[in-house]
């Protein structure tokens, strides 16, 4: 048993031996929900959003990514460009804390320890995990002035993030990149539509309840490369 211990050990030292190329920074950008509340737009940043990112580089293709993002998400009725929803008047708040894990692919060759090859459009998905509040609204608040969402209680779901964007090295140790990343969740109240668990008898349910929620993140990275010089044919 400790031999086999032992050789999955050896195994992942020499793993870590061949790639030793790493990215950390940072990510600023803003926020906004998709969903039955607000504005139908897809990507309309209305809220600051702020985080950390991690990669490994394991090829000029490929990298494993996680990150951690914090916002709140914001929207209002009266921003909508339907009239059902600006009648209605109804509005929310819902600070959101994000964990994020996944891989992360170049569309062209990206070598950190090449200039020559500093540009590339890029893609991530994977899994995510966030922390959000559970709304929910009563009759006593069907007007557009006093239609604010009410909080009960911290609540979790998972997510499915889908980015897109594209990154430059801009010095020898530093890659910045621009990306937009829409994040399917599995629960239909960040915005208080469809309350799981209120307090009182008294809500208000609308919305598809077929349908789960949207956030969205653009913005910027900047990450600081460090690490040996990998030996990326190993992976290609």
């Amino acid at each position: 048993m400790n031999f086999r211990i032992l050789t999955i050990i050896f195994m992942l030292a020499s793993t870590m031996s061949y790639a030793q190329m790493f990215e950390v920074g940072a990510f600023v950008g803003g926020s906004n929900y998709i969903g039955d509340v607000g504005s139908s737009w897809y990507v309309r940043p209305n809220s600051l959003a702020a985080g950390g990112v991690f990669k490994w580089n394991i090829s000029k293709r490929y990298a494993y990514r996680a990150s951690f993002t914090y916002s709140t998400l914001h929207a209002s009725d009266l921003d909508s460009d339907n009239s059902a929803r600006q009648s209605r008047g109804y509005n929310f708040s819902n600070k959101i804390l994000e964990g994020s894990l996944g891989m992360e692919f170049n569309f062209l060759e990206f070598d950190l320890s090449e200039f020559s090859k500093s540009v590339t459009p890029y893609i991530y998905s994977g899994v995510a995990y966030t922390r959000y509040k559970d709304l929910y609204y009563t009759t006593r608040t069907p007007t557009p002035s006093t239609g604010d969402a009410d909080v009960s209680k911290n609540k979790a779901t998972f997510a499915i993030p889908m980015i897109l964007g594209i990154k430059g090295k801009i010095s020898k140790r530093f890659v910045l990149a621009a990306e937009v990343g829409a994040r399917y969740t599995f629960t239909d109240n960040l915005d208080g539509s469809n309350p799981i668990d209120p307090p009182t008898s008294t809500i208000v349910e609308f919305g598809s309840q077929y349908s789960d929620d949207w956030y969205v993140f653009s913005g910027v990275t900047l990450t600081y490369t460090f690490g040996k010089r990998p030996c990326y044919s190993c992976y290609d």
